[in-house]
């Protein structure tokens, strides 16, 4: 489709439809200059207008066809048809082939330089169509794969006596040295660990195969594979390498485990990546958790009830006791016992943690690592930090005996100890410390709070709506109400939740204080099952229903609620 008027430019079409002001494309004019971008990813920029109300008004004005990418399915022949180094320094994405002529998507179909450079290059006609900038670096990363035109270049580089076995298997540290230096391998990592800041993701996994590399994204809680290109897996040593380099770890050391740390600053927030690295049969596998700062939140954003709250904050204000707080891994019981250690810190009391590892930092606070190949385990660190005069000691996990009776006999002397537990409920944890060894009057004495918790995705704000759903189909579930229909929402999907239907986690909750009669049926030996039945007619709230009240205020969907808790069978 030929251009309406190849003499305006698109700034003076944008001003005489008043879209921006002269005074707004003339700042946009100079961030373009500066950034090297188009000017509508300036405008966008800086906030003079959105792409969806900017880019139709442009297509109609240009003459030229607006698409949506991702409504669009592109074939493997057009993508192979303009390599992702072009594809990727001139921004555009190709959409359709047919005969010679060459349809691509364009965030500035104007630029004649780059639409002559597409034709004596590929040798075709080309037919510019619109698109917004974040829909074609979406559609690159999703059909050339993260990184794509940087693992070109080297793959390019290295010279051919260079097998898959040798980048692999067989490849000399000077090798892995000089190529985890190389610009193009820098350069991929830092697109990863990018991609995934953009995404929100708290893990990264890096995992070898035998004849492929698969990259993994974890996203509010659940794991996503990223595209990447098929030739990563010849690259597979010296991304490891670099990865290595990055965390001061020995490269030449394949054969053992790595832990290491990577510092990170984007923009004005300072990250810490927690590097993990376990030999496979095909080579060593990575993987990365993502600590920011922002997702070490207030107690009260965690997501608990009014009622949950105002216990969990007269049970922290007491001196002496035990609090535990349990979960699977992955369940945000460190999150939970950091943000309640910030409420105490406010105080003027010394803590002393014993982690492993120290996910964060907290200011005021004495934290000790736990080394165990010198023998610095949780037990150790704890008859060591009772000498140091604390007021409230956190223990990052009571995993056997010896740690679980100091940290109950420490609770006894006069100090409040938090401290978490792997167990499914909060009641569950009684019998565990029992089943380790701990006697009956030292945990009925000891105990103040029990605190199990899971975390539930959130349905997404942009694409939420409204799902009716009738009293019988929610009781086959297990959820039980007196209404004939219950309204619930979910997620739709769309570009925002990358069309999941959720976007970020909450916590949901069941609390559990240690009353005189809870005390009594520790003392005798009472089972997790008569205990919870106990804790409920006391008025506790388990985590099954603090989930589907969660679902009928429309903060998550029954399917979460279900994913992450079990069926309540409680005895009669």
């Amino acid at each position: 489709m030929p251009l309406r008027d190849s003499t305006k430019t698109i700034g003076q079409i944008l001003v005489s439809e008043n879209i921006v002001t002269p005074e707004e494309l003339e700042v946009a004019l100079r961030e373009q200059r500066r950034s090297g971008d188009y000017l509508c990813q300036s405008i966008v920029k800086l906030g003079y207008a959105k792409e969806e109300e900017l880019f139709p008004i442009l297509a109609n004005q240009l003459g030229i066809p607006y698409i949506h990418i991702k409504n669009i399915n592109i074939a493997p022949e057009v993508i192979k048809k303009v390599p992702a180094k072009f594809v990727s320094h001139y921004k555009l994405m190709p959409i359709s082939m047919v005969g010679n002529k060459l349809t691509i998507a364009m965030s500035d179909p104007l630029d004649l330089h780059t639409l002559d450079d597409i034709r004596l290059f590929l040798g075709v006609e080309v037919i510019p169509v619109l698109a917004g900038d974040n829909d074609i670096m979406d559609a690159i990363r999703k059909y050339y794969g993260i990184g794509a035109e940087t693992i070109d270049q080297i793959v390019n580089k290295t010279p051919a006596s260079k097998t898959k076995k040798d980048l692999t298997d067989k490849a000399h540290i000077e090798d892995l040295e000089a190529m985890a230096e190389d610009a193009s391998i820098v350069k991929f990592v830092n697109q990863l660990l990018m991609q995934a800041l953009e995404d929100r993701a708290t893990d990264i996994h890096i995992e070898p195969f035998e004849d492929e590399l698969k990259v993994r994204f974890r996203i509010d809680g659940v794991l996503y594979p990223i595209n990447i290109p098929s030739n990563l897996r010849y690259l597979h040593a010296s991304i490891v390498s670099r990865v290595k380099i990055m965390s001061n770890l020995d490269i030449a050391e394949r054969r053992l485990p790595h832990d290491g740390r990577i510092k990170v600053k984007v923009g004005d927030h300072q990250l810490d990546l927690r590097v993990s690295i376990i030999p496979s049969v095909f080579g060593e596998s990575v993987h990365i958790r993502i600590l920011s700062p922002e997702s070490f939140l207030d107690l009260e954003k965690l997501g608990l009830s009014e009622l949950d709250l105002k216990i969990i904050e007269q049970v922290i204000k007491r001196s002496h006791g035990i609090i535990f707080v349990t979960g699977p891994t992955g369940s945000g019981k460190t999150t939970t016992l950091y943000a309640v250690l910030a409420k105490i810190n406010k105080n003027p009391v010394k803590i002393i943690t014993i982690e492993d590892p120290i996910e964060y930092q907290l200011k005021g606070v004495i934290q000790l690592q736990v080394q165990t190949k010198i023998g610095f385990g949780f037990a150790e660190g704890l008859r060591s930090m009772l000498r140091h005069d604390p007021d409230v000691m956190m223990v990052g996990e009571v995993r056997d005996f010896d740690t679980a009776e100091i940290a109950i006999r420490s609770a006894l002397t006069g100090h409040l100890v938090f401290s978490t537990l792997h167990t499914n409920d909060a009641a569950g944890a009684i019998t565990r410390l029992l089943d380790m060894g701990v006697e009956p009057f030292l945990v009925s004495s000891s105990l103040e709070c029990l605190i199990a918790q899971r975390l539930v995705r959130v349905i997404c704000p942009k694409c939420k709506v409204k799902q009716k759903m009738s009293k019988k189909a929610l009781e086959e579930l297990g959820f039980h109400t007196d209404e004939q229909e219950v309204v619930l929402y979910k997620g739709r999907g769309c570009i925002d939740c990358r069309n999941t239907g959720y976007r970020g986690r909450t916590g949901i909750y069941e609390v559990l204080v240690i009353s005189e009669a809870i005390r009594e049926s520790v003392l005798a030996r009472a089972s997790s099952q008569q205990i919870k039945k106990k804790a409920i007619d006391l008025g506790m709230v388990t985590l099954r229903y603090d989930g589907w009240q969660k679902a009928l205020a429309g903060v998550t969907t029954i399917d979460e609620v279900m994913r992450v808790t079990q069926q309540e069978e409680l005895p009669a």
